[in-house]
């Protein structure tokens, strides 16, 4: 008679993930140590020049567009005024839009409403395409934004309509997140660095 209470071996799956883990840490500091340096760059002179970001992406994404929008808000590694960022993540204009238009629409038109010459838009996305992401993208480019995207390996749709691209080397999602947030940490660390440098 089978044991439903049995527990699968779980030490492989931890050692895989964390495995996995190093095995894309370490490619992508051959890979993305340029274009980091670059997006830093593009942050720089957006926000000297009286700009903001407008951060977006779905899911877990969504959370990692909140999380950069805290960071600038607030600060990252120490005392600094706060720098101004939009996360579009308002549930009642989401849904609104996504009922009256399409939900492939929302971050276009919340973007559209927020933007203003001067700032930069920035995507995340896992697989480079979620549409809405992409749409929104377009938009900025039609606006004359800069535009920076967070995708994974290739950059999908999202990489061919950015500036700038961080494509993590995987195309697993899990992994991808876990190196989107170290880029974001980096790019809110030398912004922070260079307009509020320490005495």
């Amino acid at each position: 008679m089978p044991d439903h209470d049995a527990v699968p071996p779980l030490r492989p799956v931890i050692d895989e993930a964390f495995a996995e883990h190093a095995r894309v840490l370490q490619a992508a500091v051959a890979e993305l140590s340029g274009p980091l340096e670059r997006a830093a760059a593009l942050l720089i002179s957006v926000y000297r020049q009286g700009g903001k970001a407008i951060l977006f992406g779905n899911g877990g994404s969504m959370t990692d567009a909140l999380h950069v929008e805290g960071e600038l808000l607030g600060r990252f590694g120490y005392d600094r005024p706060g720098l101004p960022a939009v996360a579009l993540n308002g549930a009642s204009a989401l849904t609104a839009i996504a009922n009256d238009y399409s939900y492939q629409d929302a971050f276009a038109r919340m973007l559209a409403a927020q933007a203003r010459p001067g700032d930069v838009a920035v995507g995340f996305s896992t697989s480079g395409n979620s549409e809405n992401v992409v749409r929104a993208l377009k938009a900025a480019r039609g606006l004359k934004l800069a535009t920076l995207s967070f995708t994974g390996a290739g950059g999908g749709k999202c990489g061919e309509l950015s500036d700038v691209c961080l494509m993590v080397p995987s195309k697993h999602t899990p992994r991808i997140q876990e190196l989107h947030i170290l880029c974001a940490h980096t790019l809110c660390d030398l912004v922070e660095r260079a307009l509020f440098p320490r005495p």
